[in-house]
This record gives C-alpha cells, sequence and structure tokens, in this order.
C-alpha cells in the first residue's frame, strides 16, 4: 500500500494529515500534469465542526487511479511507495492535486 500524506485540512476525511478512509480515488484521466490531477474522494468539511472521532487516520491506503498517464500506475492503481495530496482550502475536488504525478 502506499503512504499517503494529506495537507488538505479542511477534508472531511483528513485528520493529523493522514486520510480516514481505507481506499481513495486519484482522478485525471487525461492528466499531463500535477494541477490536471484532483482526490475525487474529497468531501469539505463546511462546518468546520466535524471530528474523526471514530476513525483511525490510514498512513498508507489504497489508492485507485485515473491517472494513467502517470509513471506510478499500474493498472489504475497506484505504485508510489508515497503520495502527496494538496490543495487546502478546497471546497471541491478539482481544488485538490496529486503532488507525486509525473508524466509518463
Amino acid at each position: 500500500m502506499t503512504r499517503l500524506e494529506c495537507s488538505v485540512r479542511n477534508c472531511l476525511h483528513n485528520a493529523e494529515n493522514h486520510c480516514c478512509k481505507q481506499a481513495i480515488i486519484v482522478d485525471g484521466c487525461d492528466a499531463r500534469e500535477t494541477s490536471e490531477t484532483c482526490c475525487g474522494s474529497f468531501d469539505e468539511n463546511q462546518e468546520g465542526t466535524y471530528k474523526n472521532l471514530f476513525k483511525t487516520p490510514e498512513n498508507r491506503l489504497e489508492i485507485d487511479c485515473e491517472a494513467i498517464n502517470c509513471v506510478y500506475n499500474r493498472e489504475r492503481r497506484c505504485e508510489a511507495e508515497r503520495i502527496g495530496i494538496v490543495g487546502d482550502g478546497a471546497s471541491e475536488p478539482s481544488q485538490t492535486e496529486c503532488a507525486t504525478f509525473l508524466m509518463r
């Protein structure tokens, strides 16, 4: 599994810069650079009061990847040892990105 570090602190699933979901999806089927990717699993914490009280932050998880032009994409799974999701302050998935994306 891939080590994920997420700096999108206003995501509903973020706790301690890690995701509390067991798996996420990176979108960007036609991406040629990081800004054309996004975390398709992003959900904004609109009230800013939700805390992941019952979930444990995952520092390694499965990442489905639609960014088929990325060197780390193997059969639509991310095989990078670690990736970073960025876009703090985002209000929708398109305002996030996979900072690890690397064009083939």
